[in-house]
């Protein structure tokens, strides 16, 4: 991580003005080199410093989200994959887009995986983009402000934070389950009347 660090900041300042745009291409070539969106956000932290650093990775993972749409409705073998990956990691669970924003944040989940969660649930290519640009605000600004010291925090503390997000994210699902439950009923006595 350090060498990478040291690599990107010699080509970011050699790069002069075009620094911005060299940056956000890397968010967009990310998978390509196997890198994690918290690497890459930290990165921009250290280079840009915190404001455009989390404003350039915003711009960088939106970018991200709306190439993730082509590639899922273009080509076909790379749906496929994903949908793979999502029957391998979620068996047929449902999600909600609350559950979906907290998932963003934990560094190991597929970013692919989760815009494809909200593709299905998206009735558009205009609310997809809405929702999967609301979901990149926080990781965004996390992962640039404070991605070195979550990096650097003992490992009992790392466990606790992830532990905390999984809570939320059950909390969110059981609500999700709820308010499902509670829509058919109101269905069936729709249907009743």
């Amino acid at each position: 991580m350090e060498y990478f660090d040291e690599s990107l900041e010699m080509l970011i300042d050699s790069a002069g003005w075009l620094a911005p745009i060299l940056f956000i291409l890397l968010h967009l070539l990310r998978p390509f080199f196997f890198l994690p969106v918290i690497v890459v956000c930290i990165a921009g932290g250290v280079l840009f410093g915190f404001v455009e650093g989390a404003i350039l990775s915003f711009i960088g993972l939106s970018l991200m989200s709306l190439v993730s749409y082509q590639l899922v409705n273009k080509f076909p073998k790379f749906r496929n994959s994903i949908f793979k990956l999502k029957k391998k990691v979620f068996q047929d669970r449902t999600i909600s887009v609350g559950q979906i924003m907290i998932l963003r944040i934990m560094p190991f989940i597929h970013f692919h995986l989760l815009s494809l969660y909200l593709m299905e649930m998206a009735k558009s290519f205009k609310e997809y983009m809405y929702y999967s640009v609301l979901g990149l605000i926080l990781p965004a600004v996390l992962y640039t402000s404070f991605g070195q010291a979550i990096t650097e925090l003992p490992l009992y503390a790392t466990v606790i934070m992830f532990i905390l997000l999984l809570i939320i994210n059950s909390y969110l699902g059981k609500l999700n389950e709820t308010r499902g439950r509670s829509s058919d009923t109101i269905i069936a006595k729709e249907k009743r009347v």
